[in-house]
């Protein structure tokens, strides 16, 4: 079984609604067994366009699917939920991203694991740190990661 972090976030409806959601999606998958997840935290968006706040968490889980087959399984419940894929950073009822499987790396059309922005993202360090502070993400663990990002950088 793999060692995996999924990103959680959502900003359209029942932000609240859309996460609890995502979760019993995942625990109702076999081959996915939720191990953890971190608390939630109200975030800005990042970027354009003008949009309400993110809830945000992250979950660790373990499985026995590979991580593109699991991408497929994530996009899946995000659709199941509403989740309308057009305009590009744009608003979103659930979004369920593939931070980090196993310590893997992957370069491909469509999956880059770990997640290429991770490192630098408060709303994702922070709840990612809450489950993992010793996780090894560029040379540095979640925690210095965290630590080393400006007061300001609030995603």
């Amino acid at each position: 079984m793999a060692d995996v972090f999924v990103g959680l976030g959502s900003n359209l409806g029942d932000r609240s609604a859309n996460l609890r959601f995502a979760l019993r999606s995942l625990q109702d998958i076999s081959g996915i067994r939720i191990r953890s997840q971190s608390s939630y935290r109200l975030t800005r968006p990042v970027g354009d366009p003008c949009q309400p706040d993110f809830l945000n968490g992250v979950v660790r889980i373990e499985t026995s699917f590979d991580p593109h087959v699991l991408l497929n399984l994530l996009h899946r419940v995000e659709n199941m939920r509403g989740r309308r894929r057009g305009v590009l950073n744009g608003p979103r009822t659930l979004d369920l991203d593939l931070l980090w499987h196993d310590g893997l790396r992957i370069q491909s059309e469509t999956l880059s694991v770990p997640h290429p922005r991770l490192h630098k993202r408060r709303f994702v360090l922070e709840p990612l740190s809450e489950l993992a502070p010793g996780l090894m993400l560029q040379g540095k663990s979640a925690q210095e990661c965290l630590e080393a990002l400006p007061p300001e950088s609030a995603n």
